[in-house]
């Protein structure tokens, strides 16, 4: 590699750990290593483990002299699982990856040599930094991280196990990092987490998610536009519903975290909602701002669970208006309460989820088809893509500037995409 191309990492999982990749390689970039290969790993399910499993020997064989480090979540959790592959220099925790101090010593020789193991334990880690990056490289949108870790423990996650107890990035922190990206000329950031509604327990006065968002909103007023990934509906707060219902630079897209839709599954997993709470909030965000649009996680084939429990989980598409779905097929995690419980069949999982996810394409559909011959703002993703405010994906006919905020009108729908012209 020359001195000028980035630093290599594959990552895996959600966008927090898209976030870290972006800091690993600047700090891999200001320690001077570009031969370095990195797989951030995820460790939501065993079907993860095993793709970065998978694409570790693939390095391997495509690079036989470099050095490859694990980093991630499943680094975290399964440390041993990873050092023990001969293709493996040396396996980083998840708190250790995050530090510059780190990759220095890595590139001065210093740790790797003789340890293939480093990774403490991520239930002492107290802080999070707000790591101030420039955003992603050329894509149109930035994300900021505001939290990371878990206080909760539903029986089927290994994540806190991973990622260590809630902490929160301070506000004043996160507000200075958004007014760089904007003065950089990004116009949509997004705020990004494990938990994101714990944000601010663990802060001097306890605030809110939502007094986040006003602050944000209110002390960079150049923003253009503010999103939240993945939030817990039954943790939303009175001043996020606030900027729900009053301010338009908050985009009318959320993501929830409801993972069933029957209420004896959601016990059995330790979830803090009902299915009916779960309604009543879709229900009240629709009436505060009617073009909201909901996308969730839902798992299929839950232990225990049966095919009426399963039915609950169809129903609950339609109860709470959800269009995009992300639907997993329960895996065990070691280590994990739900691991121990009755284990619904592999081909009934399966099949689960291949209902769930055709109901879920029929919803994207409908959405979809409402939109055409209506006027829309998207941000372009490249010359002739872009996202709606509510998250669809749009082709236009005509090329455009990256990152750039473009009023179009929608002609049509074309293989789960909108087709626009400019207007």
């Amino acid at each position: 590699m020359n001195e000028h191309s980035p630093p290599r990492i594959t990552t895996f999982g959600c966008r927090l750990n898209a976030y870290e990749t972006e800091a690993m390689k600047d700090m891999l970039a200001r320690a001077g290593d570009r031969e370095t290969l990195v797989v951030n790993t995820c460790a939501v399910t065993a079907e993860a483990v095993r793709k970065a499993r998978q694409e570790i020997r693939r390095l391997r064989r495509a690079n036989p002299q470099a050095r490859i480090v694990v980093t991630g979540c499943a680094a975290q959790t399964e440390p041993g699982t990873f050092a023990a592959m001969p293709e493996v220099s040396l396996v980083l925790g998840n708190d250790e990856k995050m530090r510059p101090e780190t990759w220095a010593n890595l590139a001065a020789g210093f740790i790797g040599e003789n340890e293939k193991v480093r990774v403490n334990d991520i239930m002492s880690v107290t802080e999070t930094a707000g790591h101030l990056i420039d955003g992603f490289g050329t894509r149109a949108r930035a994300y900021v991280q505001v939290q990371n870790g878990c206080d909760h423990r539903c029986t089927f996650c290994i994540i806190p196990f991973g990622r260590g107890n809630s902490r929160s990035v301070p506000a004043g922190v996160v507000v200075e990092q958004i007014k760089r990206l904007v003065q950089r000329g990004y116009n949509e950031v997004v705020l990004t987490g494990v938990d994101m509604t714990s944000w601010g327990a663990d802060l001097p006065a306890t605030p809110r998610l939502g007094d986040l968002v006003l602050r944000i909103l209110k002390l960079v007023p150049d923003l253009a536009r503010l999103r939240i990934s993945s939030i817990d509906s039954i943790e939303v707060d009175d001043a996020l519903m606030q900027a729900i219902a009053t301010e338009p630079r908050l985009m009318p897209h959320l993501h929830l975290s409801l993972q069933s839709g029957d209420n004896m599954i959601l016990k059995r997993m330790k979830r803090r909602h009902s299915c009916d709470d779960a309604i009543a909030f879709c229900e009240e965000a629709r009436h505060l701002r009617p073009e909201i649009t909901f996308g969730a996680d839902i798992i299929a084939g839950f232990p225990t669970e049966t095919e009426a429990m399963f039915e609950n989980s169809l129903r609950l598409i339609a109860d709470c208006g959800l269009t995009w779905l992300h639907v997993f097929p329960y895996s065990p995690r070691p280590g994990t309460p739900a691991a121990r419980m009755p284990q619904v069949p592999g081909p009934v999982i399966r099949e689960r989820t291949k209902r769930l996810r055709t109901a879920g394409q029929a919803r994207v559909q409908a959405h979809l088809q409402a939109q055409v011959g209506q006027a829309a703002n998207i941000l372009m993703e490249s010359p002739t893509k872009g996202r709606t405010e509510q998250f669809s994906e749009v082709v236009v006919h005509s090329p455009q500037r990256v990152g750039a905020i473009v009023q179009v009108k929608i002609t049509g729908v074309q293989d789960g995409q909108l087709t626009a012209s400019k207007a």
